[in-house]
């Protein structure tokens, strides 16, 4: 006789053995074991454990304090990884997502000059926002409604973002008056170490040794030491203070402040990232039905709430991480993998010393091979099409340039709109797209900005 399972699966009704992770994961309904998963989450955790030395590094530019970010970025990417493996049973790990952080503390902080808790306010309001959709089955509508060519425009826009900011943090380029930017001081020890440390996260991650991002950052801070007169802080000691960002969110501030653009920004990137990121790694674990996600909504409820939450600790948005393919690609397949990578996560709140020891520029050449990974989309885009193409390179194209993803965005979606009217393609064009270029023309109509 078979059982039915609230995840889509049948299993024989013998088979679970009775234990306690065998009734929650149904280990043996995918095929897999309990060392399987270990294995698979430690993976899964060596290759997304740079994100508690770049995250804290990113805000810390914001004005946030390093040591406070650096606990809620522990805390959230185990709590976010825990409803992932307990309500969704999925494989598949959260922490405050790369780029939108970098929007967070350089454009919405440093550029638009708002504070650090408004930001948080308008990340918490955003999170609100993306459980809404997801309760209310308009995320459908939406991510329908979205173009294709434009989703992947935002997200290699973000990469290209993300590209000048690593270049800038790692000294290779640098402000000039005739030229914009230009290249920097190679002469610097920072500069030599951020380019050695690139070769060596490239070199690894082609050898497809596990924890290369991580053996980079760790490489150069050590070289740093020795080279660029880096102050040692020691190893492990107790987690420091959450207090500083704990409930310091200013929602008042982010309603008031004009931050609405930020907030659809914040929102439109979430959904577009979680989504696709979410049914990439199901993919690839086959955990797909007929192209479907079973539990789509309920992995989107785990990183929408984890948005939240990571508000209220203090940190920019949480979000599925591709990472977690890695340990798929290890035979993870249900969410003890995930559970296993929040576990490791608390045991780093033990390592604040050496989080705070890491320079920026040894943090550098991660985010720079994440941006180098995040142009592989661009292959994607239908290249005859220069109604969809063109739109598209606008998006991607203003984000470095203006320094600012929601400026991106806003070009191509208008972009977007003006040439499929103008063309008598406007029947292409779904609502949703007419409504957010509606907005940002007349963000720019009123204020001369996307801002």
């Amino acid at each position: 006789m078979d059982l039915k399972r609230d995840d889509g699966l049948t299993r024989p009704t013998g088979s679970s053995g009775g234990g306690f992770l065998e009734r929650t994961f149904a280990l043996s309904a995918h095929g897999t074991t309990i060392r399987t998963e270990l294995l698979a989450g430690l993976t899964t955790f060596l290759t997304m454990a740079y994100i508690v030395f770049v995250n804290p590094n990113i805000l810390g530019d914001a004005g946030m304090p390093k040591g406070a970010v650096f606990v809620a970025t522990c805390l959230v990417a185990a709590i976010g990884s825990l409803v992932m493996a307990f309500y969704a049973n999925y494989p598949i790990a959260l922490a405050p997502g790369m780029g939108l952080n970098a929007y967070f503390a350089y454009v919405v902080v440093l550029q638009m000059g708002y504070t650090w808790q408004a930001a948080l306010g308008a990340v918490f309001i955003s999170g609100l926002c993306f459980m809404a959709v997801t309760l209310t089955g308009l995320r459908r509508i939406i991510v329908d409604g979205i173009p294709r060519s434009m989703r992947i425009a935002i997200t290699v826009g973000i990469g290209l973002f993300l590209a000048i900011i690593a270049l800038k943090s790692a000294g290779v380029v640098a402000a000039s008056p005739a030229t914009f930017v230009t290249l920097g001081d190679l002469h610097k020890p920072s500069a030599v170490l951020a380019v050695l440390g690139f070769l060596i996260v490239a070199v690894l991650s082609v050898r497809k040794i596990r924890g290369a991002l991580l053996a980079g950052i760790l490489t150069v801070t050590a070289l740093s030491f020795i080279v660029a007169d880096n102050t040692f802080q020691g190893v492990a000691s107790l987690p420091p203070s959450i207090a500083p960002t704990l409930f310091a969110l200013d929602i008042k501030g982010a309603l008031s402040g004009g931050l609405l653009n930020v907030i659809l920004v914040f929102f439109l990137v979430e959904l577009f990232d979680a989504t696709g990121t979410l049914m990439g790694v199901a993919n690839r674990a086959g955990l797909l039905t007929q192209g479907k996600m079973e539990r789509l909504d309920k992995a989107l409820m785990a990183d929408s709430s984890s948005i939240f939450v990571g508000s209220l600790l203090g940190t920019s948005s949480t979000t599925a991480y591709l990472e977690s393919a890695s340990g798929v690609e290890e035979g993870g397949r249900t969410g003890l993998t995930a559970a296993t990578v929040a576990v490791l996560f608390l045991a780093c709140l033990f390592f604040a010393p050496l989080a705070g020891s890491v320079p920026a520029y040894a943090t550098a050449p991660a985010l720079f091979y994440v941006a180098c990974l995040m142009l592989h989309e661009l292959v994607d885009l239908d290249w005859d099409d220069l109604t969809e193409v063109l739109p598209a390179c606008v998006t991607a194209l203003l984000m470095p340039f203006t320094y600012s993803i929601a400026n991106g965005v806003a070009f191509g979606f208008i972009t977007y709109a003006v040439i499929k009217l103008l063309t008598g393609r406007f029947r292409e064009v779904k609502p949703v797209v007419w409504v957010i270029a509606a907005v940002f023309l007349f963000k720019f109509v009123a204020t001369g900005s996307a801002h």
